[in-house]
């Protein structure tokens, strides 16, 4: 059995592989919030110019940042600053919880002269716990400047590796930038997007265009991903575009331009969910599932999630246990009503091990063992009932994510 805990074929960004994005500043402290001496407080300066838009958890107990942040982008000012702290979620903190994350905010918007609703709070760590909202306030005087590599170490919680991603393009004849950072690790499962994330780019995109972009690369990314099948209080994903690149402005999904650089968009942020799930918490094996054929795209992700979350699967994921009962109990109880399991076919990579309502009478163990000794395993089933197709991340489950999560608060 494997006893070596690291992520799963992901290595930590290098600076040199993040290029900055005008019109976006990024300084970080020590606050001591958790862990002395550690980076976990981040501050994200932009430009007048820029236009943001996020999505968050749908947790009906969603954390006091999380709700602020909805306010302050309802309240259509141009947003100025994101401050993120790490090792306090600031959640289940009611009223006070508030007050401290709106205090936050004021320290952040008089530091540099702006408004309390042109900055936006994160918090990520251990529920339940008042902010140590002083310490962060106190440790602004000591901000520095910081690159992206360094802005994705400064809000890791459980994560073993920080994770970024980069990319660019040409728009119009004009070099535009791409780069992001997101942390993730443990609690891990829609809805909306399982972490924090922040991703900027210098296009000019309006903000209806950009509201429609953040969910659709949501849905295609980090909606596509659990580890746990626990669904955090702090969930955001935040896109900002700052306009300094010089491209001509994105204001209509009919253009060109908004095609291109909404797939560039999904490919770091796909690149960013799958980096989560890579890392997540215990993790030895990176494992896709994918499910063709059914009728709606809905339905073939609750065949998708029904295999990733179960927790006999992903155990049997990391025993490396090639226990084909235990895949097609999930398909079975995923919801769909009418499915017609002799019309269904069941593939690890591209060893068929499973149709006409049971074992392929071709399939041998041995088939099944050599895949599932290795990190990286596909999932494929193929419903036979329709053209729709889609496809989720998750990892296994091993004694490491138990000794996490027991450790977690100490």
């Amino acid at each position: 059995m494997l006893e070596n805990f690291m992520a799963v074929n992901l290595n930590p960004p290098q600076a040199g592989q993040l290029p900055p994005v005008a019109g976006v500043e990024l300084l970080v402290a020590e606050a001591g919030i958790k862990t002395p001496g550690r980076k976990d407080v981040l501050v994200v300066k932009l430009d007048k110019g820029n236009t943001v838009a996020g999505v968050f958890t749908r947790n009906r107990f969603c954390a006091a940042p999380v709700r602020l942040c909805q306010e302050h982008l309802a309240a259509g000012v141009q947003i100025r600053a994101l401050v993120v702290n790490t090792g306090n979620a600031n959640a289940g903190t009611g009223f006070d919880g508030r007050e401290r994350a709106l205090s936050v905010c004021r320290a952040v918007a008089e530091r540099d002269q702006l408004q309390t609703e042109q900055v936006l709070p994160f918090s990520t760590g251990v529920i339940l716990e008042p902010l140590p909202a002083d310490k962060i306030i106190s440790a602004l005087p000591t901000l520095r400047q910081a690159n992206w590599a360094e802005a994705a170490e400064a809000i890791m919680t459980t994560d073993t590796l920080a994770k970024a991603a980069s990319r660019k393009l040409d728009i119009g004849g004009k070099p535009v930038t791409i780069t992001g950072i997101a942390k993730g690790s443990g609690m891990i499962h829609p809805n909306m997007a399982t972490m924090l994330g922040f991703v900027a780019t210098d296009a000019a995109v309006t903000r209806p265009m950009l509201n429609q972009l953040v969910r659709e690369v949501a849905d295609q990314s980090f909606n596509s991903i659990t580890v746990d099948g626990d669904t955090s209080t702090n969930d955001s994903f935040i896109l900002i575009s700052t306009g300094q690149s010089g491209a001509l402005l994105i204001d209509s999904a009919e253009q060109p331009a908004y095609q291109l650089l909404k797939q560039a968009l999904l490919d770091v942020a796909i690149e960013l969910a799958q980096a989560i799930v890579r890392d997540g918490e215990g993790a030895t094996k990176f494992i896709t599932v994918e499910v063709n054929g059914g009728r709606s795209v809905a339905e073939c992700k609750d065949v998708a999630y029904a295999i990733a979350r179960s927790p006999l699967v992903k155990t049997a994921f990391f025993a490396s246990d090639p226990n084909l009962g235990r895949l097609l109990a999930a398909i079975g109880y995923a919801g769909v009503a009418d499915l017609d399991v002799d019309r269904l076919s069941l593939y690890l990579d591209d060893v068929l091990v499973a149709c006409e309502g049971g074992r392929n009478s071709l399939y041998k163990e041995e088939q099944g063992q050599a895949v599932m000794n290795q990190s990286e395993i596909t999932v494929r089933v193929e419903l036979g009932r329709g053209a729709a197709s889609a496809r989720v991340w998750t990892c296994d489950f091993s004694y490491e994510y138990v000794r996490i999560n027991a450790d977690y608060r100490s």
